[in-house]
């Protein structure tokens, strides 16, 4: 790891604070340039450190999709997208409920002055930025005991720099399913093939993206077995990126462009060692981020939530919640005292993450030496790459 550090600002170490970059004002002639992207597309222009908060508003919606599970139920699915320069402004942001996530019975035991908020530097139901665009996807899966807005931070920060961004909950595997003893290990990749399939020609819930994503332009990500989910999915045009975090590597067919494998070196769940395996098989073009001190939940905002409270796992506990083994367990690694701070952890999954990104779903020109510099940031461990 190279010792030198990059600066960053206060605005990238606290992403959850309200911030509309200049795009609140309502005034069009206040918004940033317009750059090229990938073909046709035109993106407002953004800042070089792929860590450092984009441009745009952050609208989001929750849509209940037909044709995902094979059960015929609808799936619960939220979407962040670029929002319209100065829809934003003067409307409350969203605050997320973690109770939602709890059977009925278990969320009943956690009173509101108990409830640890997640909050979204995000605005319900904002008209999408129609003059920019396409935009390129993200589709993120989350992990096991988890649900779609566990690494809000990045999926967020991603929306900001103008990719649309989506998130399920996968039933079988979700927090609700392992508490309510329902856990059923769910197919995350199945569900995850649809949704793909779903946004190629989007219509009833996803209509308002018609004609405004890039569906040749498709990354994927997911945390711990969603990582594990993204590896499988099918080979699909237009699907260019995969990054599995704190998981494995990825085996894709020839529409895969670039791979990007994270770990936590103190990883008790996904060890460090089966990240580099992971990555060791994983095609090329490929690279590896280490993070330094970091644990399972580096990727998420589960040690940030209720942290002023003891965290979630101390909140669960003290209202009498029924907290299963598997779920202490990972509610903890990498919400220890002494391990990385939740914030210094977003900097690096959103600069290495974003990076990637860019480099190959909107055709930065700048995106792979940044990527690249990933190396220099200070909770570094190890970077490697294979590019060709």
């Amino acid at each position: 790891m190279r010792a030198t550090a990059l600066v960053v600002s206060l605005a990238v170490l606290t992403p959850l604070a309200a911030c509309s970059n200049g795009s609140g004002g309502g005034d069009e002639g206040m918004v940033p340039p317009v750059v090229a992207a990938c073909g046709q597309a035109k993106l407002f222009e953004r800042p070089v450190d792929p860590a450092a908060a984009g441009p745009w508003a952050v609208g989001v919606k929750t849509v209940q999709l037909p044709d995902i599970l094979p059960d015929g139920a609808l799936q619960t699915v939220e979407v962040w997208y670029p929002a319209k320069p100065g829809s934003d402004a003067g409307k409350p942001k969203v605050v997320y409920d973690l109770r939602e996530w709890l059977p009925p019975t278990e969320a009943a035991k956690i009173p509101d002055a108990e409830n640890p908020p997640q909050p979204c530097d995000c605005v319900r139901d904002l008209p999408i930025d129609e003059k920019r665009g396409p935009y390129p996807v993200v589709i993120f899966v989350h992990g096991t005991a988890a649900f779609r807005t566990q690494s809000l931070t990045q999926m967020v920060h991603w929306a900001k720099r103008g990719f649309v961004v989506l998130s399920a909950d996968h039933p079988g595997i979700g927090l609700k399913d392992i508490i309510g003893n329902t856990f059923d290990f769910g197919n995350q990749t199945r569900n995850t093939n649809r949704l793909v399939a779903a946004i190629q020609a989007p219509s009833g819930p996803l209509a308002f993206l018609a004609g405004r994503i890039d569906t040749a332009h498709v990354g994927l990500s997911g945390h711990s077995a969603g990582g594990g989910a993204i590896a499988q999915v099918d080979d699909t045009a237009g699907v260019l990126v995969r990054m599995p975090l704190a998981a494995g590597g990825t085996t894709a067919g020839p529409s895969l462009v670039s791979t990007l494998v994270m770990g936590g070196k103190d990883d008790m769940v996904a060890t460090y060692d089966r990240v580099k395996q992971g990555y060791t098989n994983s095609p090329t073009k490929k690279r590896l981020v280490g993070i330094a001190n970091a644990g399972h939940l580096a990727f998420s905002d589960l040690c940030y939530i209720g942290r002023d409270q003891g965290g979630i796992l101390a909140i669960a506990k003290r209202n009498g919640v029924n907290v299963l083994d598997l779920v202490a367990r990972l509610a903890q690694d990498g919400c220890m005292a002494g391990q990385l701070p939740a914030e210094r952890g977003w900097v690096v999954v959103n600069h290495a993450t974003t990076a990637v990104l860019e480099e190959t779903l909107t055709c930065s020109t700048t995106a792979t030496a940044q990527a690249a510099a990933t190396a220099t940031l200070a909770d570094v461990a190890e970077y490697a790459e294979a590019l060709q």
